[in-house]
């Protein structure tokens, strides 16, 4: 057998998988995916027929259906943070490249381009069933899961896996999965600090940054680094765990982030519950969810930019390669300007003392 023939063989066969699994029933799924050396849409795909049922993530169908079912848990999630909120789905909009899920407590920034592979999922757990909604994009990393709970309306629920069901529904296949690109940071074109500042500088709204990146071929950290102290200075890597503590003790309404390629979900509101564990920084609030491991934390960043009515400031943890983790701004209305109580917050965190910032010489 030759070497092509070799690297063409799949990794683990459907049967191995869920072997592994049997033989280790407590651990994560996503624990296990990387344990096995697979993704974790290999993982849910190698229980079609035992359990789960692949489906389809038209948006057209799966959100308006969602919001015929009522109070659900929606996750969202990244290598570092885990962003949970319970509640029903409310107002969707739909968009080509991109489609929103507005709602007191679920509000959500998709992009439909990066929802590949979607499943049922039914589990046993003891005398219940634990069901959810999975979604992976075509790298085989979770955008989105929504696990029904006790007051979920399951008839509605049954009747959109039913509508979503692929006819395909053949045991022991498991999805094509591409390698994704390692993310990487942009260094700044000569010239680009003048021009940077400058936009900046113009800017009416902070939506209005991403296209700025876009056109000067910048990644985050990098524009931070070029604004200057006026606009942007990094921060104590133990800033988020104090921020945190800080807005539950004040009563501080903040806004949370966090995203991956097909999903970003927010928090809006006070937090209450902040715990430690381990690594790992938790709140534990009725209707929000937050675990941020705080030991991937490399960077953080306070940034201001130009609001409709003054700047807003937000907080901005990275990891070591310079990739989002978390993100956090003062809950503020269209039209308002920015809480006091916020700004003062963000502003007088303690800032970096002496630490190598990422892409600094060395």
């Amino acid at each position: 057998m030759n070497a092509d023939q070799i690297s063409s063989e799949p990794r683990q066969s459907a049967a191995s998988i869920r072997a592994a699994r049997a033989n280790n029933p407590k651990m994560r799924e996503r624990d296990l995916a990387q344990m096995l050396d697979i993704t974790e849409a290999e993982l849910v795909a190698s229980f079609v027929g035992h359990g789960a049922r692949r489906i389809e993530p038209r948006f057209d169908d799966l959100f308006p259906g969602l919001q015929s079912v009522g109070t659900v848990m929606a996750l969202t999630r990244n290598e570092s943070a885990v962003h949970e909120k319970i509640g029903p789905f409310e107002k969707f909009v739909n968009g080509k490249r991109a489609a929103l899920m507005l709602g007191e407590q679920i509000d959500t920034r998709m992009f439909p381009a990066n929802w590949v592979h979607g499943f049922a999922v039914e589990k046993a757990d003891g005398n219940d069933i634990r069901r959810s909604l999975q979604f992976f994009d075509a790298h085989g990393d979770a955008v989105m899961k929504i696990h029904t709970r006790a007051e979920t309306d399951l008839e509605a629920w049954n009747t959109l896996v039913e509508k979503l069901a692929l006819e395909d529904q053949a045991p022991d296949v498991l999805p094509d999965v591409s390698k994704a690109e390692p993310f990487s940071r942009k260094l700044p074109s000569q010239g680009a600090e003048a021009v940077l500042r400058d936009r900046w500088q113009a800017m009416t709204d902070p939506h209005q940054f991403h296209g700025l990146l876009k056109d000067l071929d910048l990644d985050r950290v990098s524009a931070f680094e070029l604004a200057g102290d006026a606009w942007a200075w990094p921060l104590d890597r133990g800033a988020v765990p104090a921020l945190l503590r800080l807005a539950a003790s004040e009563r501080i309404p903040i806004m949370c982030f966090v995203g991956n390629r097909g999903c970003i979900q927010i928090h809006s509101g006070p937090v209450e519950n902040v715990m430690d564990r381990g690594p790992w920084i938790n709140i534990m609030d009725p209707t929000f969810h937050l675990h941020l491991r705080t030991d991937h934390i490399y960077e953080v960043w306070v940034v201001r930019k130009p609001a409709d009515v003054g700047h807003v400031t937000s907080v901005e943890a990275y990891d070591s390669e310079g990739q989002q983790i978390i993100q956090f701004f003062g809950v503020r209305g269209e039209g308002n300007r920015e809480r006091t109580d916020w700004r003062g917050l963000a502003e007088n965190m303690p800032k970096l003392d002496g630490a190598v910032r990422l892409g600094a010489a060395e």
